[in-house]
């Protein structure tokens, strides 16, 4: 449907979905599965700025990057089994979840800049606007939402 203004034709539908973007992988645990869910999230940050018209700049992108990182590679480290990435997203937000097969919740530490290591869910609670963490009857999953501007 078209309207006239002015002698300019104006489109008055909406050419941005109206369902939020999913997609999602599953991984074996086997060498590079980290490399290939970073690489999954990038081209899912690609579709949101193609698809839903999107603002997200490089600082937020790798934000969301970075963020998958350190979720997939704490299901790899610390599960016995395979895990699954799920990223849906809007042009305001995207979710990250994990489930793997551990039921053990992920323990946050305290900051302490002399720790070696372990601070991932550290990274993670500092760049999502909100993160969760429950069981599920194949384990666990764990949830970081990622705001967009606002």
């Amino acid at each position: 449907m078209f309207e006239h203004l002015g002698g300019a034709v104006i489109p008055t539908g909406f050419d941005v979905p109206v369902e939020p973007l999913r997609r999602a992988a599953h991984y074996t645990g086997e060498p590079g599965c980290i490399a290939e869910a970073r690489s999954f999230a990038a081209h899912f940050v690609d579709q949101l700025r193609t698809e839903w018209c999107a603002t997200i700049g490089d600082r937020a992108g790798g934000e969301v990057l970075l963020v998958v990182s350190e979720l997939v590679t704490n299901a790899d480290r610390h599960s016995n089994g395979p895990y699954i990435l799920e990223l849906e997203g809007t042009d305001a937000s995207v979710t990250v979840c994990v489930y793997d097969s551990s039921d053990a919740l992920p323990l946050r530490f305290p900051k302490d800049p002399e720790r070696i290591g372990r601070h991932g869910l550290e990274i993670v609670h500092a760049l999502a606007a909100e993160v969760t963490a429950e069981r599920v009857p194949v384990g666990k999953r764990v949830r970081a939402l990622l705001s967009f501007g606002g």
